[in-house]
């Protein structure tokens, strides 16, 4: 069980466009939309009720938040161009309802020629290449191409949104346990992230988050993702009880399913939002109490416990702290500004749904 530590703490506009009345509202599944009511439909709407269509490019269209986001784009009548770095790829993403294109988010002149064609109103970055076995231990050495997406794949984005007069830009960031580890528990959008949490890739996040922001756009940090894709492997070690609970296991973290996600994205799109945002739901909890849920909602007996001295050398600093001394965050701006109406507002009632 030890053994495995190390892995397992690790997985945790158009300007003159038409005007379309929206009929579900961002994060709402199509089957379901499709079977509401009208009553219910202009409910879900925005306070006008009308929503600009606009072109929407969304870099990274075929990660677990793009796979999400591109058919809610759609649904609400935006018309989305999606890259994916592989042509094996393209399928999948036309079936979303995308025109799909391959694009290589770490060479300016893919970048450059796949935004000129699409001649988007809106970019959206996404991209990241967190893929094969987590590696905590070594955070810098897993999530080398991500901290280059984020840095100079963020670059190329703007450099060619720049070059062709796109209005506005929004970001994926990170805000799950990765909080200034100072003062409360719950982080707002005003308190600085930890500047050494994950190494390099706190300084990628630094990168993105005030490039975008300096250009008028909108970084979302999403908090610790759940749902269709995301957390396979947690559960799978949960249930061979191979995540145990380090220490105390009083390190706060925030959650957010990927339909909520992508529905606080879409609503970004459409309100032109400006300035940092956390995308979290409404309940911080620390690992030693989400973690024995998550146990039970898979139908697993209660993770093992290890302490500190012991998960430092196995699992590195790094998930140490994760365990410990996160921070989770408040999603009260989003709520606020955006109009954001979470389907999951706690992870207590997403894990269970999603394990039924």
């Amino acid at each position: 069980m030890v053994s495995d530590a190390a892995a397992l703490l690790t997985l945790t506009m158009r300007g003159a466009g038409p005007w379309r009345r929206h009929l579900d509202k961002p994060g709402t599944p199509m089957s379901q939309a499709a079977g509401l009511s009208r009553l219910e439909c202009q409910e879900q709407t925005l306070k006008s009720g009308w929503v600009m269509v606009v072109r929407v490019f969304v870099a990274g269209g075929n990660g677990v938040v793009g796979r999400r986001l591109v058919p809610q784009l759609v649904a609400r009548g935006h018309e989305v161009t999606a890259t994916t770095t592989s042509a094996a790829k393209l399928g999948l993403l036309e079936q979303l309802g995308a025109e799909a294109v391959v694009m290589d988010g770490l060479d300016a002149a893919s970048v450059g020629e796949a935004v000129a064609t699409a001649r988007p109103d809106v970019i959206v970055h996404q991209m990241t290449a967190i893929s094969g076995k987590p590696d905590i231990k070594h955070f810098d050495r897993w999530f080398a191409t991500t901290n280059r997406l984020r840095t100079e794949g963020t670059d190329h984005l703007l450099a060619a949104a720049e070059a062709i007069g796109v209005s506005h830009f929004v970001a994926q960031s990170y805000a799950a346990w990765n909080g200034i580890r100072k003062g409360g528990w719950v982080k707002t959008e005003e308190d600085p992230l930890d500047p050494t949490s994950t190494g390099r890739g706190a300084e990628a996040i630094r990168h993105l988050e005030d490039v975008v922001v300096k250009a008028g756009g909108a970084v979302l940090r999403y908090g610790a993702f759940y749902g269709p894709g995301a957390t396979d492997d947690q559960v799978e070690l949960v249930r061979r009880r191979q995540y145990p609970v380090v220490g105390n296991g009083g390190g706060y973290c925030s959650w957010v399913h990927l339909d909520d996600a992508a529905g606080a994205t879409v609503l970004a799109v459409e309100r032109k939002a400006k300035g940092v945002f956390n995308i979290v739901d409404d309940e911080p909890a620390p690992a030693g109490e989400w973690l024995p849920y998550l146990a039970a909602c898979a139908g697993a007996k209660p993770p093992m416990r290890i302490p500190t001295w012991l998960a430092r050398p196995l699992a590195g600093r790094t998930a140490v702290t994760m365990m410990t001394e996160g921070r989770g965050f408040s999603n009260a701006k989003a709520k606020r500004e955006l109009g954001w109406q979470l389907r999951y507002p706690s992870w207590r009632q997403g894990f269970k749904e999603e394990l039924a």
